[in-house]
């Protein structure tokens, strides 16, 4: 079903509605910009109870209040740097003091520095991974029980199509994400008995403001047309419409998959 509007707030559109979203609720990380940001807004949109994490404090905070004036919602921003495994579950446990047990947990922060393979040193490794792939557990580790305790739930790891296209220029970045089919295959076996999903989201070159300033170029465009088998460009709100699919029952028997989203890249 779908909406021109939000009917209590006269919210920007709603493409597709998914009533058991409303009232449940999700914790994202990485949520204040970006894919994130287009993540957390179209959570609030379905009426879901949004808490997210962030370090960009001044964009999260100013998402935080459009979001408040634009549907009447406000979503629970929590300052943290995800690197902090302690500060990452304190702030689990904190959204589940204020909201309630959280039944959809979206693994989205990430930093996708370019890098040289002679530059890299074991401290600049160490701190990639400690932000690409060491909190996803943890934070898999802290929502589980409270999955349990509401019958189930669906975990929503974000991976990428830069390994699987063989890209360079990144390798501890590239390695990261390999990983994430991992983690999220072995653990979607674990957290099967409990009616836990846990699935790969895997955006293709999405035009954020971060890519369009850092690495996007005026010959891009002929690149993505290349290899692209569609014409348009993946945006952030293309992903969300993703999350909200596999977050919701309509995704019941989904796990242990990649679901790609990228115009046909790979």
């Amino acid at each position: 079903m779908t909406d021109k509007t939000d009917a209590a707030s006269g919210a920007p559109a709603v493409r597709a509605r998914y009533p058991d979203l409303a009232g449940r609720t999700v914790f994202i990380t990485g949520g204040g910009s970006g894919i994130g940001a287009a993540l957390t807004e179209a959570f609030v949109l379905q009426g879901a109870r949004v808490a997210f994490v962030d370090i960009a404090r001044e964009a999260s905070e100013a998402l935080v209040q459009r979001l408040k004036a634009e549907t009447g919602r406000t979503p629970l921003f929590i300052p943290c740097d995800i690197r902090d495994i302690a500060a990452l579950q304190g702030a689990i446990a904190a959204t589940q003091a204020a909201l309630g047990d959280i039944g959809v947990l979206i693994n989205n922060a990430a930093n996708d520095d370019r890098h040289r393979l002679e530059d890299v040193t074991p401290d600049y490794w160490d701190d990639r991974q400690a932000i690409l792939i060491r909190p996803m557990f943890f934070a898999i580790q802290a929502v589980a029980p409270q999955m349990r305790r509401l019958g189930g739930g669906s975990v929503i790891n974000f991976g990428s199509i830069s390994w699987m296209d063989g890209m360079g220029g990144m390798p501890a970045y590239t390695t990261a994400k390999s990983a994430v089919q991992g983690l999220t295959r072995g653990l979607a076996r674990d957290l099967g008995p409990d009616n836990i999903r846990v699935n790969v989201l895997v955006p293709g070159w999405v035009m954020t403001e971060r890519q369009l300033k850092l690495w996007v170029r005026p010959e891009s465009g002929a690149d993505i047309e290349r290899k692209q088998c569609l014409k348009g460009r993946v945006l952030p709100h293309h992903i969300a419409d993703m999350a909200l699919f596999l977050a919701s029952d309509a995704a019941a028997m989904c796990s242990a998959q990649d679901f790609i989203v990228d115009g046909g890249w790979v």
